[in-house]
């Protein structure tokens, strides 16, 4: 997994996370601050069950019976109940055939979506670290290298691509001992450092907001916190990167978790336990309206440094 939020850089399944759960319940529980500690199975079957209630929303929206609707598709009538129960999992075609009977082809495309993040987007922590944090972080750098634009919001630690080696290590062995899982935190720091390179390039921008509290939270010794924050005074400076600092004293929105909006296609969202991926045009719309709202009542410019050279001066 790849963590902006305690876990560091943002976590982004790109088509290697596999998800079990659905666009709502992921709205829900960030929105809520959850972490995620249903089960596996559970999520599985929320999110199918979501799905299942919107298919059934359309066919009494179009006033169509189950076999009704079973004969406008073709279909034997037990598979309008499988689905609309959420016994089955529809197919993407499944999906056309029954907007099409509701006369919802509208509405295709976004369930399609919905269904296919119920299997995708969904990623177990350990099952993703077992092997170590490196190869986990050098499998992500493909989406990055073909975004243009890449949106951050950090409600927990610094975000990955504008860490120092010494804070994405000291970050990276603490969460390999919290997962028990190989600590290869020095290998992983290299490999984040050498991808966050992106930032220097051109072509791409980063519109990145930290929450205030996140430059008051130490990681790692003094001296590592106090280099993190000097670099972070420095990349603030650089065409690419757009940095907003959202304050802590006044209310801009309730804190959410750590997210990252890739272009306006996908959102990664880190929970405890697990990485969440969205693709739902409707949820992805959600993540660029809060990202705006929080950028609206962020401090930038000369703002943002003045709090990044507050912070530096209280560790001292």
């Amino acid at each position: 997994m790849e963590p902006a939020g305690p876990f560091a850089d943002h976590p982004v399944a790109d088509g290697a996370a596999h998800a079990r759960r659905g666009p709502a319940l992921v709205r829900d529980d960030v929105h809520r601050g959850g972490t995620g500690r249903a089960s596996s199975s559970a999520r599985v079957q929320e999110a199918r069950d979501r799905i299942a209630i919107r298919l059934r929303g359309l066919r009494s929206d179009a006033g169509l019976t189950g076999q009704q609707l079973a004969e406008l598709a073709g279909w034997q009538g037990s598979k309008v109940s499988r689905l609309q129960s959420g016994r089955s999992q529809p197919s993407d075609e499944d999906i056309r055939a029954w907007c099409r009977a509701c006369g919802a082809e509208g509405e295709a495309e976004n369930l399609i979506a919905a269904s296919r993040q119920a299997h995708h987007m969904y990623t177990e922590w350990r099952r993703v670290q077992g092997r170590g944090l490196r190869g986990v972080r050098e499998a992500r750098t493909p989406r990055y290298e073909r975004t243009k634009v890449i949106r951050v919001y950090s409600s927990s630690v610094i975000p990955g691509m504008l860490q120092t080696r010494a804070y994405a290590a000291a970050l990276l062995s603490e969460i390999a001992r919290f997962n028990r899982t190989p600590d290869d935190s020095l290998a992983a720091a290299d490999a984040r450092v050498e991808r966050s390179r992106i930032v220097r390039r051109g072509g791409r921008r980063f519109p990145i907001l930290i929450e205030e509290s996140v430059l008051g939270r130490q990681v790692g010794s003094k001296l590592t916190m106090t280099e993190q924050l000097g670099y972070l005074l420095q990349v603030a400076t650089l065409p690419s990167v757009t940095l907003g600092i959202v304050p802590s004293r006044v209310a801009v929105m309730w804190p959410l978790e750590t997210f990252t909006i890739f272009d306006t296609e996908q959102v990664g969202v880190e929970l405890l336990t697990a990485a969440v991926t969205i693709t739902t045009p409707s949820e992805v719309a959600q993540y660029l309206a809060a990202h705006d709202q929080f950028s609206a009542g962020a401090a930038h410019g000369s703002a943002a440094l003045r709090l990044i050279a507050r912070a530096v001066s209280e560790l001292a």
